[in-house]
């Protein structure tokens, strides 16, 4: 994970993908192999290690998601 260039959100590696955004397709019942499908860059195991963050840190997760609901 790395924060966006202006210390934004937490994305994937090599990519400016947030982790909320991957939190909030997979909410919406989007899965795993369909996520690789729209993110050609992302591995598995990047995904494994954004449900981690995501639970690691759920409260900015929680707020990235309703900052960007509201828009």
């Amino acid at each position: 994970m790395s924060k966006t260039p202006s210390g934004g959100d937490y994305c994937m590696r090599k990519s400016r993908i947030p982790v909320w955004v991957l939190v909030s397709f997979r909410r919406l019942g989007m899965n795993e192999s369909r996520l690789l499908d729209n993110y050609p860059t992302l591995t598995a195991t990047d995904l494994a290690n954004a449900w981690a963050y995501a639970t690691a840190f759920s409260n900015e997760i929680e707020i990235a998601i309703g900052e960007n609901d509201e828009d």
